[in-house]
């Protein structure tokens, strides 16, 4: 990210903004980036900053770390031995033994099993699929094993050899003279550039990598109840892993579209009906719509006053965890004729006299 760039304004929110805004704004945001929707050449760039934002201050850990520090603290910013959980705000030890003695203790192996990366997908839903649940399938392109190696990177018939220059370690050590005498530096090996093996042979599928691009239909099973700027994990439908590692998780960012005539209040349902004059004096029965179609013949009762607000229990959304459905708020807008005849200003006036 630039460095005259801050997360708070990748996302465009204030350093104070709530949860709620800061995923309204990724939305808009991913919505606007994704390279799916958006053909510019910035759109890829500018949607991976977005999500690395949103995953920084949507974690209260992270973005207290990143209000405190203005970086989040990972694990590389300790030493590897003697300091794990020790957190440094602006460099870790094992920087200042780097820079002043050329490199001390022992670094991590590079070429263990690693998880692929995570993919992340906008996708737009009707209201009705949000509140009822709904099938889709998305495209995604990913990384996956080659289909003619199977991810072993060599031609078919051979095999791998272990490097020579680092005897199969993926690591190299070397001395160097420092201030204080002489120190051993323990550096990646620049021939198997630490995978401690080396493709004599590389497969022609995948020029050796173990990968490649795949276009993929994957059908998600969208629960009842979500809501707009939800994420969804689908296990395992990202990037391929590398040295037997795990694939990434797709990440389903999801947006709602607006009702005609229902608005969502967490797990309720509000509408808003007319009725005239008449209706809310004496009373009456009207029919009213229900979300997928229905309908319910709701009793509004006399004497009613303007906006009051009837419930029905039980006819809103379910809540995702499915523990329980919301209820229909139904707002009484009374209507008030704006032109009168002779004999309705007379009735309405004896009306008047009576009350």
């Amino acid at each position: 990210m630039s460095p005259n760039r801050n997360y708070y304004d990748e996302l465009e929110v204030s350093k104070d903004a709530t949860e709620e805004e800061i995923r309204r704004a990724f939305r808009k945001q991913a919505m606007e980036w994704h390279p799916d929707r958006n053909k510019s050449n910035e759109a890829a760039q500018r949607f991976k900053a977005v999500n690395e934002a949103y995953q920084i201050l949507i974690d209260p850990q992270k973005r207290d770390q990143y209000d405190r520090y203005g970086r989040v603290i990972t694990d590389s910013d300790s030493m590897d031995h003697g300091f794990e959980g020790m957190d440094f705000p602006t460099t870790g030890f094992g920087d200042i033994f780097d820079a002043f003695f050329g490199g001390f203790g022992t670094r991590r192996r590079e070429n263990g099993p690693r998880k692929g990366h995570d993919l992340h997908y906008s996708l737009e839903l009707s209201f009705e699929e949000a509140v009822f649940g709904t099938e889709k399938e998305v495209e995604v392109i990913r990384t996956e094993l080659c289909s003619v190696c199977q991810g072993a990177r060599a031609k078919q018939g051979t095999s791998i050899s272990s490097c020579n220059n680092c005897k199969g370690s993926g690591q190299v050590r070397r001395s160097q003279s420092g201030f204080f005498g002489q120190f051993v530096q323990v550096v990646t090996c620049s021939i198997c550039r630490g995978e401690g093996k080396i493709v004599e042979s590389p497969c022609q599928g995948c020029n050796g990598g173990g990968v490649e691009k795949q276009k993929r239909k994957i059908t998600v099973n969208i629960p009842p109840g979500v809501d707009d700027g939800m994420q969804l994990r689908v296990n395992g439908e990202a990037e391929a892993g590398a040295s037997g590692g795990p694939p990434g998780n797709l990440y389903i960012v999801l947006g709602v579209r607006e009702h005609e005539i229902f608005v969502r209040s967490g797990t309720d349902l509000l509408l808003e009906i007319p009725v005239d004059i008449t209706q809310a004096s004496l009373g009456d029965n009207v029919s009213i719509p229900l979300l997928g179609g229905a309908v319910h013949d709701l009793k509004i009762p006399s004497g009613i006053q303007p906006g009051s607000t009837l419930r029905l229990k039980e006819k809103g959304v379910v809540s995702v965890n499915g523990l329980r459905r919301g209820d229909l708020l139904v707002t009484l807008k009374v209507t008030i004729p704006k032109k009168l005849n002779n004999r309705a200003k007379k009735l309405l006036t004896d009306l008047a006299n009576e009350l």
